[in-house]
């Protein structure tokens, strides 16, 4: 609650726009020929406004917005920090699994790595928004959202996911990437620490996911085995992969308390919410 006490644009805001930029431009010098690509599909002599990709432009101006929105590094280099390692993760179960592949062949393309701590970033703040609604709510009109009610929904939503991840990623039983991938969702799943903040941030991860999933598999920058545009469950694993991402900077900062980096103390989803 405090941090909705705080400014929308703070310094940090500033900084990390900046380096968001910073990271954009990168992307587009190093890997200029794919660029390049891209916009030489643009007629810029004639209507170009029909030749954008409004999809792509729209989802890159709701992430810019969300990620600066009350931005304390504090916490948002954590954040950045576990999407790297996330994403890196991910991406190469996922291309060396042959689940899904880039067009440009690559398992895992670099170029791609840092749309997942950008992504993280924003799923992070729709998250808190959500909760803080919730929370407001419940407290201008007298009523109490009983916990069950998440207990209930947060199993039903995660056992339905499981099932899902069964069936999407069974061509590749043969592969240990997918043994320690399920493995890692069925702890998740299994021990949870708060079920609304899961499953929130389940449903935040998700419906990004949906906008980023659709732009890549329309534009077949990656396809799926599948050449489903999206899958269902691609889009529901980003929700999987926001609740492992947040679960893992929980456990960071517990470990870098204990060990003495900062001064201990009881991190929990409520007081990160």
């Amino acid at each position: 609650m405090e941090n909705q006490k705080q400014p929308f644009w703070t310094r940090d805001s500033s900084i990390l726009l900046g380096g968001f930029f910073v990271t954009i431009f990168l992307i587009l010098y190093i890997w200029w020929p794919l660029a390049e690509e891209v916009l030489s599909y643009i007629d810029w002599n004639g209507p170009w406004w029909l030749y954008m990709d409004w999809l792509l432009l729209g989802v890159f101006m709701f992430m810019s917005i969300t990620i600066v929105a009350r931005a304390n590094l504090k916490t948002d280099v954590l954040i950045v920090f576990v999407g790297i390692c996330g994403g890196l993760a991910i991406e190469s179960w996922g291309t060396q699994t042959n689940l899904w592949h880039y067009y440009t062949a690559e398992r895992p393309p670099l170029w791609i790595i840092p749309a997942w701590p950008i992504a993280s970033l924003s799923i992070d703040r729709i998250t808190r928004l959500v909760n803080w609604m919730i929370e407001r709510l419940q407290i201008r009109y007298k009523f109490i959202i009983h916990h069950s009610s998440f207990f209930i929904l947060y199993w039903i939503t995660f056992a339905s996911f499981l099932i899902l991840m069964l069936v999407f990623v069974s061509p590749t039983f043969d592969k240990s990437y997918t043994w320690l991938a399920l493995t890692l969702c069925i702890l998740l799943v299994l021990t949870p620490t708060d079920y609304r903040f899961a499953l929130l941030t389940f449903i935040a991860g998700a419906g990004l996911g949906y906008f980023l999933e659709l732009w890549g598999t329309t534009r077949e920058c990656w396809t799926y085995y599948t050449f489903q545009k999206p899958p269902l469950f691609a889009v529901l694993a980003h929700g999987m992969a926001a609740v492992a991402f947040w679960r893992a900077g929980l456990m960071v900062k517990m470990f870098w308390g204990r060990f003495g980096f900062s001064k201990p103390q009881q991190v929990t989803a409520r007081e990160e919410a």
